[in-house]
């Protein structure tokens, strides 16, 4: 049977922050306030067009990366099948996973939402920056709240004030 949330972190655990998106996930499996029995937990370094085929029968999905770009520590924004360049390359962007959902699928994938944690450094072999260790907590604690009770309401009226959540 299918979890009907995916919550799906990505990044490289060898370069500093990139290993943020595969922590969050770490710590969220080990935390009690999250309903193990209705959500999934999937991990890798990159995003694949393989991946398309994880988002089958979900209610809702959260992709987890280390953003440079975040404004606040975490941002939570919902995601749109779109055509980019990535869907050519080995390595995707969750928009391009939702386009080719769309594509293979003929339906329009299930609701998508992105949760960015702000990084600073991705050198091969350096452990997570403390910047990066601060925003994590503060995603762990935003994405435990998200997570407790999985609301697609909820998370699309937070995602429609992301400016408001990390402040």
């Amino acid at each position: 049977m299918v979890k009907s949330v995916l919550v799906f972190g990505y990044g490289n655990p060898s370069r500093g922050d990139d290993a943020l998106g595969p922590e969050l996930l770490d710590t969220l499996q080990k935390n009690t306030a999250i309903k193990l029995n209705q959500i999934e937990f999937l991990t890798d370094f990159q995003l694949q067009i393989e991946h398309a085929l994880d988002l089958e029968q979900r209610h809702m999905v959260l992709f987890v990366d280390a953003s440079v770009s975040c404004a606040t520590p975490f941002e939570l924004n919902q995601l749109k099948p779109e055509r980019d360049l990535s869907y050519t390359t080995h390595a995707m962007s969750p928009e391009a996973v939702l386009q080719v959902y769309q594509a293979i699928k003929k339906e329009t994938p299930p609701p998508c939402f992105l949760l960015s944690i702000k990084a600073e450094q991705f050198e091969l072999g350096e452990d997570l920056s403390v910047g990066a260790k601060q925003n994590l907590q503060l995603a762990c604690d935003f994405a435990v709240r998200l997570l407790s009770n999985p609301s697609l309401d909820r998370w699309m009226e937070i995602s429609r004030n992301a400016r408001n959540i990390a402040a």
